[in-house]
């Protein structure tokens, strides 16, 4: 019989083993055939199939989670860049010249603290204000927290971001091929045991035509 072990099968762009489709049962068992242990071998597979499936969509959650997270961020660090380089400053502006000149303050009033509102918990936020900073500080793990500079941490955000989204890309497609594969193998399963229960329905109306031919002529 051939082997029906995925690990001996070719495998896609990530190492995950291709599922061997099999057309033609009775030469894939060969001449002994042997039914339970090749049924073993693809529920075997099939478990190992489901296993990497179920793992890899634990992971594309994370990633549908955290790329929102990582954008949200990045926007909010991007806006105090711009905020800190007077990029944003608008349509104020005009009217921001009028007051200085109507006070006669011809360099213009030091700008405002930014008021904002951070999230404490799920349901209640506090309001701050920022004073102008070049340094922010990102979470990089459940206890690791680091100050960057602006740009710096602009660079960071968005690498981080390709990268987790390049994840979630390659996710999707193993996930894709993962149940393809899991289709070829239940289908697998099944041929190999629809073949087996017709031939042991051969195998006794042939017996049955053999035992009432032994009688007719006894």
């Amino acid at each position: 019989m051939a082997s029906g072990a995925p690990s001996k099968q070719k495998k896609n762009a990530r190492g995950i083993p291709n599922a061997p489709f099999i057309a033609d049962v009775e030469e894939y068992l060969g001449s002994t055939p042997d039914v339970e242990t090749a049924l073993k071998e693809f529920q075997a597979a099939l478990a190992k199939y489901r296993y990497m499936d179920h793992n890899l969509a634990q992971r594309r959650r994370g990633l549908e989670e955290k790329i929102p997270d990582i954008k949200k961020t990045l926007s909010m660090v991007e806006y105090l860049q711009e905020r800190r380089e007077g990029a944003s400053k608008g349509d104020g502006d005009e009217e921001l010249d009028e007051d200085n000149e109507l006070s006669g303050d011809v360099h213009g009033e030091q700008k405002k603290p930014m008021r904002t509102t951070f999230e404490l918990n799920d349901t209640l936020f506090a309001e701050a204000e920022l004073e102008d900073t070049d340094t922010v500080y990102l979470w990089l793990g459940a206890n690791v927290m680091l100050s960057y500079k602006l740009p710096a941490a602009i660079a960071l955000l968005k690498s981080k971001l390709e990268a987790a989204e390049a994840g979630l890309e390659s996710l999707v497609e193993d996930l894709e091929f993962l149940r393809e594969q899991i289709t070829v193998m239940e289908v697998n399963t099944a041929r190999v045991y629809n073949w087996d229960v017709k031939r042991r329905r051969e195998r006794r109306e042939k017996e049955a035509r053999e035992g009432k031919a032994e009688t007719t002529v006894g």
